[in-house]
């Protein structure tokens, strides 16, 4: 990559609060006490297009952790009190079978995913009794993908063979960084050793696809810490790697607020640790799938990307390209295509809405015509590096895209005409920065820089 990339004005240029586009419109724009006869409208309506074709996907969000890490801006709950298992669960249930009752037929799953939080702070065996209540009487759809997001500390053997037995054979172990001082000034101790024994017992329990998260832009990293890290974590192989940037929101994120600020590297010591990893691990024999995501070359992400099959949600990218995204438990999201819904984000509200026979959606936002449309090209960029243009839109893109397009193309960040649009090799390190291009809402809406809503984009 050319060395202007670190030019300190360039950087400087697109180091703006921009969002990371698992949704459009993204969250900050959707409405507070949305119609939650509405939302069962449409997913009902959605649900009986897409079963058949497509099947449905799942998100379950299980909060608890037993102690904080500091840079997490996920949504949980830190307790050692294991007795929250039980209630959480029989919360969740209550919201499936509302849910249930929506749905004219039995669902047809296509994928499971399990987020957090720390869902294997659940035992086993709960965890299984979890996953009964979606299986039992639904059909699972012969290329379905189960997944878990997994803590190295926690994840047991006794957890794998448990999820192995239910179909999962995808996992994601949260690594973010090797460095003892890294580690300790975001309170998440985890020695090479154990996320070495964790990997190698999932793949003992027959697990065939094993993700890393990495994260840079920590407090304390260094040029050196990444290249320690990077070069150890690419000794255990994991099929996919994700080399996350750090989003520093503490303003909505308190316990981003115990570690000193200064600490954090700079903009442009922060893409240069982004480069300099990327570049570990491209000559690894990674290839990079878009958004900070590395796959090995057999690997299915890797081969949906070259086919041009990608896609992305609020779990990532992802092979799966269901109709429906139905999220459950606090705080999830759910997705079906024309329309979002997001569950209360406090365990007492949660409950308070489940328990009294309610859904407990409380934001959301009704996609029109013209959503649906720039949704797709943002997430063509994201997934697969370009997207073409609708005729019909041209108009409105010649008014609000093409000028906020003007200076990426000066800086050699993307190619386009009226017909597409194509991200330059240097332009992928900016992919944020393009969406944001397309993102009417974001545009006609005034959102300085100094606006608490956004990461930035570096």
């Amino acid at each position: 990559m050319s060395t202007s990339v670190f030019d300190p004005e360039l950087i400087a240029r697109y180091n703006q609060p921009v969002p990371r586009y698992t949704s459009y419109p993204t969250v900050p724009f959707w409405e507070n006490n949305i119609d939650s006869g509405a939302w069962e409208q449409r997913f009902s309506n959605q649900f009986a297009i897409q079963n058949s074709r497509t099947g449905i996907s799942l998100y379950i969000h299980l909060p608890f952790c037993e102690s904080l890490c500091t840079y997490c801006g996920c949504n949980k709950k830190i307790t050692a009190n294991h007795s929250v298992e039980e209630v959480y669960i029989n919360a969740i249930q209550k919201e499936w079978q509302l849910y249930r009752k929506l749905m004219k037929e039995h669902p047809v799953i296509r994928e499971i995913h399990l987020g957090g939080g720390t869902p294997t702070f659940f035992s086993p065996g709960n965890l299984t009794r979890l996953l009964d209540i979606f299986l039992h009487g639904s059909v699972i759809h012969p290329n379905h993908v189960f997944s878990i997001e997994g803590h190295p500390n926690n994840t047991t053997r006794q957890h794998l063979d448990a999820l192995y037995k239910k179909g999962f054979r995808r996992i994601s172990y949260g690594v973010q960084d090797l460095d003892p001082e890294v580690q300790r000034v975001i309170n998440r101790i985890q020695p090479y050793e154990r996320v070495r024994q964790a990997t190698e017992e999932a793949r003992a329990a027959g697990f065939t696809s094993v993700n890393f998260d990495l994260i840079y832009g920590l407090p304390l990293q260094t040029a050196e810490s990444i290249d320690n890290t990077i070069r150890e974590v690419i000794t255990l192989k994991p099929e996919r790697i994700a080399f996350y940037s750090y989003a520093h929101v503490p303003w909505t994120s308190k316990a981003q607020r115990l570690f000193d600020e200064s600490d954090l590297p700079s903009a442009e010591k922060k893409l240069q640790l982004y480069l300099h990893g990327k570049q570990l691990l491209l000559s690894a024999g990674y290839h990079d799938i878009g958004m900070d995501h590395f796959a090995l070359p057999e690997d299915e992400l890797y081969i949906a990307r070259q086919q041009g099959r990608l896609h992305r949600n609020f779990m990532g990218y992802t092979i799966q390209d269901a109709g429906i995204l139905l999220g459950l438990g606090v705080s999830s999201i759910s997705d079906t295509g024309n329309a979002f819904a997001q569950n209360n984000k406090t365990l007492h509200d949660y409950y308070d809405r489940i328990n009294t026979g309610k859904l407990a959606v409380s934001r959301g936002y009704f996609l029109n015509e013209e959503d649906i449309a720039f949704r797709n090209y943002i997430k063509n960029i994201s997934c697969n590096g370009y997207t073409t243009f609708r005729s019909s839109d041209i108009p409105l893109l010649r008014e609000i895209c093409f000028p906020r397009l003007q200076q990426p193309l000066a800086d050699g960040l993307v190619e386009y005409n009226e017909r597409e649009l194509r991200l330059t090799s240097k332009g992928s390190s900016f992919v944020r920065n393009i969406c944001s291009a397309f993102d009417l809402h974001l545009l006609r809406h005034t959102v300085t820089s100094e606006a608490k809503i956004f990461s930035k984009a570096i």
